[in-house]
């Protein structure tokens, strides 16, 4: 397993980054076949609360989905545990879903994303751009991202362990028994909802 460390903005001690990488060989345990681990750290000097100084984004990819956690603090350090204990968290709760739901997905999703296009200006000098299917004109407000995933149809509990590796609070996919498009989301109190959408 490889594991890189990062810093955007800021340096890493050689300390900090061998207590990472000790932390990080740990995974191993509560996950096989991974390929990589990714710890980010970014500091920011213009944010008014003191506690989100320093980021840590840590990626988890395999053979399987990519899984990533995030976590805020003062300092590195303390950033780093938050976000390794949210990254245990969420392998603890995909394999204490594996143990009651079967047949998980088998394919893995590339997260590509795609560039905006390139503007064009009028004879006023005033730019046009189409970014994700809508035409801007000028310096609209309009910030969009856009990505694509290869997908493969997957059950409502095979969506939700998808949901709960990434850490997200939804996930877009297809039904594998409708074929429909849906998304699932978590609720309070971790109660979870779907929407399907009917494609005529």
């Amino acid at each position: 397993m490889d594991i890189v460390v990062t810093g955007r903005h800021c340096t890493v001690s050689p300390q900090l980054r061998e207590l990472v990488s000790e932390r990080l060989t740990t995974i191993e345990r509560l996950r096989d076949r991974v390929i990589r681990v990714e710890a980010e750290f970014s500091a920011s000097d213009n944010t008014k609360d003191p506690s989100d100084a320093v980021t840590v984004q840590l990626t988890l990819r395999s053979r399987g989905p990519v899984i990533r956690a995030e976590a805020k603090a003062s300092d590195k350090t303390q950033a780093f545990e938050m976000a390794f204990d949210r990254l245990k968290s969420q392998l603890r709760k995909a394999a204490d879903r594996r143990k009651t739901h079967r047949g998980l997905r088998l394919a893995s999703a590339a997260d590509l994303v795609s560039p905006l296009s390139e503007g064009t200006s009028d004879e006023n000098g005033v730019e046009t751009r189409n970014v994700a299917g809508l035409v801007v004109t000028g310096d609209g407000p309009l910030v969009v991202r856009e990505k694509e995933f290869d997908a493969v149809p997957l059950t409502l509990a095979q969506a939700l362990d998808e949901m709960e590796l990434v850490g997200h609070d939804f996930f877009l996919y297809q039904d594998a028994e409708s074929g429909r498009p849906a998304v699932v989301y978590r609720r309070k109190a971790y109660n979870y909802g779907v929407i399907h959408l009917n494609v005529g």
